[in-house]
Parts: C-alpha cells; structure tokens; sequence
C-alpha cells in the first residue's frame, strides 16, 4: 500500500524533473529546439530573449495584427531589447531579430545563410524561382545569365524612358499644384510603366490591359500582407479556408497571362529581327531586358517557366520598392521646405534642355542623392530581409537550431543612434562624402535590389 501510495508522486517528480531538463534544450510549449551560445555562457549575455504573452513563447503575440499593430509590435520589440538583437520562440522554430549592423554584415557575408525564410514562401505562387526566392546553383545561374542586363550601356540606354515618364508625371503634378494629390495613386503608375518599359520593352499605356495589371498587382500585395500579418495564414491549408485564397488566385492569372503574352510577342520580334548577340547591349535599338533573358533561352540556360518567374521578380521587385521609396522622398521635400530648396538650386546647374543631359550629369546632383538616401534611411521600402538555417549554424557567437528564421530589421539598423544621430530627424547632410568616412558599412543597406536603384 505504502508502495502504492509513494508511486504517483515519484511518477510525477520523475516526469517534472525529465520535463525540466528537457525544457533546457527544447522550448517544449512551442516544440523547436533552443537556442544556445557557442561559448557556454548564458544566452542571456548575448542576445535579449522576449518573455511571450503567455508560456506559449510568442506564438500568441502576433495573431490577426493589423499592418501598423504588427508595425508597432516590432518596434515595441526592438525597444525592449534596448540596442540588443533579440529572440523569439514560434511554433517549431525560433526566430533570431538582428537589429545591429555588426550582426548584420556577418550574416550578409556568409556564404551558408542565403536561404530566404518563411515569408518569401509566400511569394512562390507569384514569382516562381526568380532570383529573389531561387538558391544555390539556379540562383547563380539565373544571375549569370541577367548580368549582361546590367551593363552600363544598357542601363544608359533606359535615361530616355525615364526621362520621357518623367514629363509626363510633371504634367500631372503641374494640374494639382493648387489641390490635393494621392501620391498612392500617381507615383506606382509612374513607377510602373518605367519597369514595365525597361524590364520587358513594352509601354503600359498602350496596351488596354494595362490598368487591370495595375490593380492585380496591388490586389496581390494586400493578400501577401494580410497572410504576413497573421503567421496561421503561412499553412496553405488555413489561407485556402480562411485567407482570400480566391483573390489571390484570380489575380495571379491575371498577372502570369499578361506576362506570358508580352514574353511571346517579344519572342517573336527577337526571332523576326535576329538580335541573338546580347553583346550589342541595345545598338540595333533600345535593349530591354527580357531580350537578355531571351537570348539565355536561345542558349539554353533558361526556359519559358523561367522566364516568366525572372519577369515576374523584376516587376515586383522594382516596382514597389521605387514607389514607396519616391513617394516617401517627395513627403520629406514637402515637409522640409529648405532642403527642397536645395535641390532646386542643385537640379538648377543642369541644361535647360533635359533630353541634352546624360547619365554622367545626374552624378552631379550630390545633395538630392542625400535627400534619396536619407528617405530610404528614415523610410526603407524593405523594412526587413529573412533568411533561414537550413541547417544548424553559428551565427554572432549563437548556435542555430536547424530551420531557425533570421530576420534583419533594416528600419531598426538605420536607426541606430550609434550610427545616425538624432536618427529620427530628417539630415539628408549624413549622407555628404565627409560625413560618412567612419561610419559602418552595413549601417545603411536601404535596398538588396540593384534594379531598384535605377530609377533614383
């Protein structure tokens, strides 16, 4: 009877004490691994651990956010972790927040940590295998093959189409100089028919089309952003039930089926015209860079699918990041009536006749490159960027579980007063040759995308 008696408790200690030693590695509650530090030392020591709402890590914290509840969330996060990187424990992985450019820059280095994280898989059913989402040896050859795109004369070449889009934003800016403008509305069709003409050669206006692409794209990012804002619509079966699945995918047929046409017109215009040598880099006539990727195709280092997916990044990739980015900068200008004045006395020194201005004159305008810089700094059109541990790592001193997501919070980098000060003040100044010799040089990594750049 005593036996008896003495059992259930001995049990229930037994099971306590296996429970608590289990719990030193395994973060039980949210079945993933734990992270520790390379050296033996506390983790705390290294790196700040977020206590969730409840014993269920942070699984609960980030459930059906709005996007500025999210927004605020992250930003509460960083504040708590007071200039530390931080940690958080989700449903079967932990999520590593890097929010210092010392960190950073060894995991932008690394030659390991170049698979995207968990959000990027939501941009699969869009973008395909396209650069932004492909690893290892198809990311490398994809990159190879786009690399003569990126040359200087072809980029030269594109000044024309900006120019020729810029006058036509002047004349609808010059109608509201009295009024109210959207911003929202203007600057993404701005953005838009610039990418759509050096990406694929195709002008957006004339095509009827073109206003329905407009509103897919869009109709797209607001389901990518309802899915990140709530991490249960990352299982494709809870978005099939609960998400605007439908949305999504009568939107991406919209979007493929315009791609897929303009790709088989410009098929057959390259073939009609026998361009096949992408040396000439635009000397028969403007060079687009879907004639890059047709040329690959002729070689057989990329088929149709691939194509499309390649198309499909530029776009995304290039059009939104340069309209945030724009639309942002315009505010700051607005806002700083001095700084605006600036770059007028600046744009000023250029000939009147701006179809006489070439690429190398725009090298001159240094403040309005600070401006630029300075708005992405404050306002970066990619607030963060993910990777994950395929398998386990050591990174920053700390031991990675397999599958641990790493998130680099780039609008907490460029905020980090021990880099910008004041960082919460519009300084385009920082950004003078003299006032950035010391400064770290992963302190300011506004965009990953070289393509974005090529409209500022």
């Amino acid at each position: 009877m005593l036996i008896a008696l003495l059992g259930t408790p001995l049990l229930l200690l037994g099971v306590w004490l296996l429970l608590q030693r289990l719990n030193r590695t395994y973060f039980i509650l949210s079945l993933t691994r734990r992270v520790r530090t390379e050296d033996g030392s506390p983790l705390e020591s290294k790196v700040a651990v977020m206590p969730g709402t409840t014993r269920f890590g942070n699984n609960l914290d980030v459930l059906n956010c709005t996007p500025s509840s999210l927004f605020n969330f992250l930003r509460d996060s960083a504040a708590k972790a007071q200039g530390r990187n931080f940690l958080w424990y989700f449903l079967f992985a932990p999520m590593y927040n890097v929010i210092r450019a010392e960190e950073a820059e060894e995991i932008f280095q690394s030659t390991k940590l170049i698979t995207k994280n968990v959000i990027y898989e939501l941009l699969r059913p869009f973008l395909g295998e396209g650069l932004l989402i492909s690893t290892d040896q198809k990311w490398h050859s994809r990159r190879k093959a786009l690399t003569p795109a990126f040359h200087f004369n072809v980029l030269q070449s594109f000044l024309a189409i900006f120019k020729e889009e810029c006058n036509k934003l002047i004349k609808v800016l010059d109608k509201k100089v009295d009024g109210e403008l959207d911003l929202n509305q203007v600057i993404p069709q701005f953005t838009l028919n610039n990418i759509c003409e050096t990406a694929l050669g195709v002008k957006l206006d004339d095509m009827s089309e073109g206003n329905q692409y407009r509103r897919a794209i869009h109709a797209i990012e607001e389901v990518l952003i309802q899915r990140v804002c709530n991490p249960l619509m990352f299982y494709n079966w809870y978005f099939f039930l609960i998400g605007d699945y439908r949305k999504q995918v009568q939107n991406l047929r919209i979007v493929h089926d315009f791609s897929s046409r303009i790709i088989e017109r410009k098929r057959q215009q390259f073939k009609r015209k026998q361009l096949g040598v992408v040396d000439d880099f635009g000397k028969k006539q403007r060079y687009a860079m879907l004639d890059t990727l047709l040329a690959a195709e002729a070689e057989g280092q990329i088929d149709h699918q691939g194509i499309c997916d390649e198309v499909n990044t530029f776009m995304f990739e290039g059009y939104d990041t340069t309209s945030t980015c724009l639309i942002f900068t315009l505010l700051m200008l607005a806002l700083h009536e001095e700084v605006q004045e600036r770059c007028l006395e600046e744009v000023s020194t250029l000939p009147e006749d701006t179809d006489s201005i070439s690429v190398f004159q725009f090298n001159e305008l240094v403040f309005l490159e600070c401006v630029i810089k300075e708005s992405l700094r404050m306002f970066p059109s990619v607030p963060f960027i993910g990777r994950t541990c395929v398998e386990e790592c050591v990174v920053n001193g700390l031991i990675l579980p397999k599958d641990t997501q790493i998130s680099i919070h780039i609008y907490d980098i460029m905020r980090d007063p021990r880099h910008f000060p004041n960082p919460h003040e519009f300084q385009p100044e920082r950004f003078l040759p003299e006032n950035t010799v010391d400064r770290h040089p992963f302190a300011f990594v506004p965009l990953r995308s070289k393509y974005s750049w090529l409209l500022f």
